[in-house]
């Protein structure tokens, strides 16, 4: 799937099913995605797969505005960046190039610490993945709540989130907005999940 011309009929069709934005990594996708489809393109540029790996420098983040990102999604975790940048940095460069930042961070102080640094979305995205927030398989919903209480910003859930009922959960304990990855995009992890459970 990991394809330019497939993930843009993927953004396409989910346009087509009522979709209000869509996220979309790396800039060559972002660039085709955005010229594709009539909705607010959020681009990350995923870099590793260890410690700061979701738009983990300035320049990452510049190469998505470039590109046509409408909002950029970026760790903003405690966790060191491999430029030596801070979040607030990283911030500072996106709104100097007329984009916006999404902050994805895993626990509620983190959400509290990039509000302060001037970013314009909080998302629950790391919650479960970065140290210091707790593994589960469902949803954090209690992180979503907690930034909601916290933070000025818009808050977006994020992870996890794999039927409309959880989504719906989420806006209840105050999201703005879902963010629905795997259970839309991934059509290997939806045959494993129906495989395992036809499996003795």
């Amino acid at each position: 799937m990991r394809d330019t011309g497939t993930l843009v009929r993927m953004a396409r069709s989910a346009q087509a099913g009522g979709a209000a934005a869509v996220r979309v990594n790396e800039p060559e996708v972002v660039a085709a995605t955005a010229a594709a489809v009539d909705l607010p393109v959020i681009g990350l540029w995923k870099d590793g797969d260890t410690g700061v790996y979701i738009t983990p420098t300035v320049r990452h983040a510049l190469a998505l505005v470039d590109a046509g990102a409408a909002i950029v999604a970026a760790d903003a975790t405690a966790r060191p960046r491999p430029d030596g940048s801070t979040f607030a940095d990283l911030v500072a460069a996106v709104h100097a190039g007329g984009g916006l930042v999404m902050a994805d961070v895993a626990t509620a102080d983190e959400g509290r610490e990039a509000a302060a640094q001037g970013a314009d979305l909080v998302s629950t995205t790391l919650s479960g993945y970065a140290p210091g927030s707790p593994r589960q398989t469902l949803p954090d919903l209690e992180l979503v709540a907690a930034l909601a209480r916290s933070v000025e910003v818009p808050v977006v859930a994020e992870g996890r989130i794999a039927t409309p009922e959880q989504a719906a959960a989420a806006l209840a304990a105050g999201a703005t907005s879902v963010v629905v990855g795997t259970a839309i995009t991934a059509p290997t992890a939806l045959t494993r999940l129906f495989a395992a459970g036809l499996t003795p």
